[in-house]
């Protein structure tokens, strides 16, 4: 039994061994055949020229086409990946800072500074607005002798007199 199995073991690696030089052969032939490999030129071309008129249809109706779809996913990849590095960066300044506001906890001169500084700052704060309202606020009208004389105007023209007529 053990013998007739290899036996027909051998005989399928040999009917297969065949089966696919016969394939091989028959491949080669078909594409060394000139009209078969003009066959298959143009199919390629309509192939070709078929994706290129869906791509400017998909356009024209502002349809994305997978090309489109397959650069704004590396895109988002990417984009991904510099929020992540973005993260990291935090993280790791916010445990450096972590770890310099517990080594500075103990510094009241400097709590003392900042104190003073806000308190300069808001003193500041109030005085820049109530200049500001000061300047907003419009001048007093000039007396009239003070008045400007409008250069720019012409001088409104004396009336004439009128004249009458000598009788002679």
């Amino acid at each position: 039994m053990a013998d007739e199995s290899a036996q027909s073991a051998g005989l399928r690696d040999r009917i297969a061994r065949q089966g696919e030089d016969a394939l091989g052969k028959l491949a080669q032939e078909l594409l060394e055949n000139p009209l078969v490999n003009s066959a298959i030129a143009k199919a390629f071309e309509a192939r070709e020229r078929a994706a290129q008129a869906q791509e400017t249809a998909m356009g024209a109706l502002n349809i994305p086409s997978a090309a489109d779809i397959e650069r704004l996913t590396r895109r988002l990849r990417s984009v991904s990946q510099r929020m992540e590095g973005i993260e990291e960066a935090v993280d790791r300044l916010d445990q450096r800072l972590a770890g310099l506001g517990t080594a500075q906890a103990g510094n009241t001169a400097l709590d003392d500074q900042l104190a003073a500084l806000e308190g300069r700052l808001s003193t500041l704060t109030n005085e820049i607005s109530n200049l500001a309202s000061a300047l907003d606020a419009s001048p007093a009208p000039l007396p009239r002798e003070q008045e400007r004389l409008k250069v720019d105007e012409p001088a409104p023209t004396p009336a004439r007199r009128r004249t009458t007529k000598q009788k002679s």
